[in-house]
């Protein structure tokens, strides 16, 4: 059980580097190749009229930027990961989500950063809708963390699709793991609901425990935030909930939650 192919999603802004550090040690970690991928799309939109020798210049002027911005995250990309040699770069004049999903089928893992409150960063990607869209596990890492050793592990659990996937996702992580806690939170269904879980996890060598939290009223994913803090997990694993709704993802509160501050690595699938 391993990641053979890492890949991490860069961009402009100032957590990038933070984020390509980890996926490097990730990839050390697992003997993994790191892909580093950005795109940006032209802001530039040709009049309805048709080209005109203006705007076809105002339009490659403006590709030169993009050109550039792309190479700037590129010279950060190859700042971050040092001298490892099994490293690949995919840039491309694109809209980033698409771009990104075209290029997931090289990889078993995205790394990508949490969406910035101050709004779009050049080259960057929502962390939601990757979930949503790649069919991979996103492993979502939070501002100012360049780094993840994986000795404990908190799964929250719920006997669903999402989480089922999640926790298969995950194996990786799991097995390498010291400690592996499933968390179920107000799980008003019978006992052996995690018991299943738990002795899925058995079945591949990974020990686990089981522990239950009422809410108490209070949200959901702040729930499974303080259990992972309790049992000092280093990683949260989720299954991610949403639905398409007028081409948009929305998402269930735990989920929306837990893109939006969760202050450890997540990782999520859907």
């Amino acid at each position: 059980m391993t990641y053979a192919s890492i890949m991490v999603s860069v961009d402009l802004g100032t957590q990038a580097r933070h984020r390509v550090h980890l996926a490097a040690h990730l990839a050390d970690d697992f003997r993994a190749r790191l892909i580093g991928v950005a795109a940006e799309e032209s802001s530039y939109a040709v009049p309805p009229v048709g080209p005109i020798p203006a705007s076809a210049y105002a339009l490659a002027a403006n590709n030169e930027i993009i050109l550039a911005d792309l190479k700037r995250a590129h010279t950060v990309f190859e700042a971050a990961v040092g001298g490892r040699s099994r490293v690949e770069w995919r840039s491309n004049l694109d809209f980033p989500l698409p771009f990104l999903i075209g290029q997931a089928a090289a990889a078993d893992l995205i790394v990508a950063g949490r969406k910035p409150e101050s709004g779009p960063l050049l080259c960057s990607v929502d962390p939601g809708d990757l979930v949503m869209h790649l069919g991979r596990p996103v492993l979502v890492v939070p501002p100012d963390t360049d780094h993840l050793d994986v000795r404990r592990v908190a799964v929250g659990w719920k006997n669903t699709r999402e989480a089922r996937r999640a926790i298969r996702d995950a194996l990786p992580f799991l097995s390498r793991a010291s400690r592996v806690i499933v968390v179920s939170i107000d799980d008003v269904q019978s006992a052996d609901d995690t018991a299943d879980a738990i002795g899925f996890l058995q079945a591949h060598d990974i020990d686990a425990v089981a522990i239950r939290r009422e809410t108490h009223g209070a949200p959901t994913a702040q729930v499974l935030v303080e259990a992972a803090s309790e049992q000092a997990a280093d990683l949260l694993v989720v299954g991610a909930y949403g639905h398409g709704r007028l081409r948009e993802w929305v998402f269930g509160g735990v989920t929306r939650d837990l893109l939006a501050g969760a202050p450890l690595c997540c990782l999520m699938s859907h």
